[in-house]
This record gives structure tokens, C-alpha cells and sequence, in this order.
């Protein structure tokens, strides 16, 4: 689809509000004469001591990239414990997305834990009978619609893994869009691991980057692995001051960008031509599952943007019954002009665009 016809998006990540000059321009608004490149008073420095203190951490380390952090956090883990296996929910990011990185690279070992379509439980992990280096929950498991464990069940599975000797990782990606279901402040829910990743561009809607935060060990050691997998990039001002503006402006909105997912959720659930999941939404993110398959729906909404100028989502998901498919919702600044009835107004005009 040609992207220069979308002038409206509920997809997170849609291309036209992120386009260079609106990007630039907000950093501009951001920085004087005097704002330096690099240093402790840089962006970058203040991007880490900033997200280190949010999280409670000794510390915190810029990284290109998030497949960056992480893979060198379980590094660091595997080593300390010289054992090579990790653990994690079926859809862990780093087994779907990430080529298997961890295992190419830095010679460590996956156990899917639990079942693909829920979540990580205890009894799950019991049954892992490998010593491991690690665990890793991501909050809120993305590929299953932004679920998350209860407080007390993640405090419990947490404690078993440090009980075997294992560290406990958080692949926070998404932390900015879980704490609002927990309550509780970002350091709180940081200081149950050892380690924690957070991403700077996915809900702070900056240019691009991650950072790892940990004690100041862990960070020392991360900076030496970081220049040896080439993440040490000179000039990464543009991709810190992108997540500073993120961070000042996105993030004391994440309750909000929350109950508009609720709403949402809500309206098309009521309605029935769709169903939303979970139900209801304990993140801004959420799946709708619609009775068409994927081709279709694509095609659908590749007619749906000619006409309307309105994109709905980013991918359609392909389920087991082709018949069917899923896609995602993440709420976050441009989605909140979208009124819940208007997304169950669109859900209908995708269905009879197939039928």
C-alpha cells in the first residue's frame, strides 16, 4: 500500500506522524545553542541517568537496538552462572522476531516455557529440569494481545528463579504500557529483576534505540560487550533526544492511552461483528480477531485506505482456521482521535469490504 495515502492511523507505528521534518522540528523545540552532542550534560547520559532512576537502578546503558540489550544481558547472566540455558514464554520476542541471535551468536540455549496462547505459569517452569542462566518475562507478552501475569503470580515466579539460581530479566519493551495495570511505580516492577530493557522508540515513539538497567557491574560489563557487537555509535544524540521528548510527553499519558484501548475494547466486543481480546485490555495493546482471513482482510484494508485515507492496522496476524485472523491495536497519541465507535464503524467497513 503506498504509504503517502495515509493520513489517518490506529497503527502505533504508522509512517506519516514520524516523518523527518515533524521529528526534527520537535527536537529543535527541545535544544538550545548551548545543548552539547556528548558528555554528561548529552543527551545520551541523560537519558541513561534518567531511565536508571525511574527504574531504581545502579545504572543504565544506551543501545542501538534492543536485540542489542538483550542478548547481551543474558550474556552477561550465562556467564556470571556458567550455565547456557534460558527460559521464556513460547513467543519471547528474541525466539520470534530476533533469527535466534541469542543461540548464533553467543552460543546460549531456549526453553519455551508454558503454552504459546497463554500466559507463563509456575507450574510451567517447574517442569524445566535444566539449570538456567535466566528467565524472562516480557510485560505485557505482546504477541497474545498485551496479557500480563498478575502481581503476585509474577512476584511468585520470579523468587522460584533466583531459589534455582537463575537471574530474573525483564524484557520491558513495553514497561511504559504495563505499569498502569500494576499500580505500582516503574522502579517497583523494575527492582523484582536483575536486569531490565526498555525500549525508547515502540510506546515513547522516538527514532530508535533501547536501554538495558541494571547494578553498576552489569552495566560495566554491558559497555564492553556493546563495543564488541559494534553498538558503541559516536553521535547517538538524535536517537536519545527523541526518547527524552518521548518520555516528557508520552509517558505521563500511558493511563490515559489505556482506558481509550478499554473503550475501544468495549465498543466492539458490544458490538459482536468482532471480538477483542483481552477483555478487558490491561495494557493500551490488544488483538481483535475477525472472522475473514488474512489475505482478505488485507486486501480490505488496502481498499479501505484508497477510499478513506484511514489505516487500521500495522500486520494481520493468520490464525489455525483460515477463515480467520487477528490483528493489533496500540493505543497511543494518534489513536486517541479515533472515538470507539468509529474503530467498530471501520471493523464493519473491512468485513464488507470481503463479503
Amino acid at each position: 500500500m503506498a504509504q503517502t495515502s495515509i493520513r489517518r492511523s490506529l497503527f502505533l507505528h504508522a509512517s506519516f506522524p514520524r516523518r523527518p521534518h515533524a521529528v526534527l522540528s520537535a527536537m529543535l523545540a527541545r535544544v538550545d545553542d548551548d545543548t552539547p552532542a556528548g558528555g554528561e550534560d548529552g543527551p545520551v547520559a541523560v537519558l541513561e541517568a534518567r531511565i536508571a532512576e525511574l527504574l531504581g537502578m545502579q545504572g543504565a546503558l544506551f543501545f542501538p537496538t534492543g536485540t542489542m540489550a538483550q542478548q547481551v544481558g543474558l550474556r552477561i547472566h550465562a556467564e556470571r552462572r556458567n550455565r547456557l540455558a534460558w527460559a521464556g514464554h513460547p513467543q519471547s520476542h528474541m525466539e520470534v522476531w530476533e533469527k535466534h541471535g541469542y543461540q548464533v551468536v553467543h552460543g546460549l540455549r531456549y526453553h519455551p516455557v508454558g503454552d504459546r496462547n497463554t500466559m507463563m505459569v509456575q507450574a510451567d517452569l517447574d517442569a524445566v529440569a535444566e539449570p538456567l542462566a535466566a528467565v524472562v518475562w516480557e510485560l505485557p507478552q505482546r504477541d497474545i494481545g498485551g496479557q500480563l501475569p498478575t502481581w503476585d503470580d509474577l512476584c511468585e515466579q520470579v523468587a522460584a528463579a533466583r531459589a534455582r539460581g537463575a537471574a530474573a530479566h525483564l524484557d520491558g519493551a513495553r514497561l511504559w504500557e504495563a505499569q498502569p495495570f500494576y499500580d505500582r511505580p516503574h522502579a517497583e516492577i523494575a527492582g523484582l529483576f536483575d536486569s531490565v530493557y526498555v525500549s525508547v522508540y515502540k510506546g515513547l515513539q522516538g527514532v530508535r534505540g533501547a536501554v538495558l538497567a541494571a547494578d553498576a557491574g552489569t552495566i560495566a560489563q554491558a559497555a564492553v560487550w556493546r563495543t564488541r557487537l559494534g553498538g558503541s555509535i559516536p553521535d547517538a544524540w538524535p536517537l536519545a533526544l527523541g526518547a527524552l521528548i518521548g518520555l516528557d510527553d508520552l509517558l505521563p499519558r500511558m493511563p490515559a492511552f489505556r482506558d481509550h484501548a478499554v473503550a475501544i475494547a468495549a465498543a466492539v466486543n458490544a458490538d459482536g461483528a468482532a471480538r477483542a481480546w483481552p477483555d478487558p485490555p490491561q495494557t493500551p495493546l490488544f488483538h481483535i480477531h475477525v472472522p475473514v482471513g488474512k489475505a482478505a482482510l488485507e486486501r480490505a484494508q488496502a481498499a479501505l485506505i484508497a477510499q478513506t485515507g484511514v489505516q487500521v492496522f500495522g500486520y494481520a496476524r493468520s490464525a489455525p482456521d483460515p477463515g480467520r485472523c487477528s490483528f493489533e491495536i496500540s493505543v497511543g497519541e494518534h489513536a486517541m482521535d479515533f472515538a470507539a465507535d468509529e474503530v467498530v464503524d471501520l471493523i464493519h467497513r473491512l468485513l464488507d469490504q470481503v463479503r
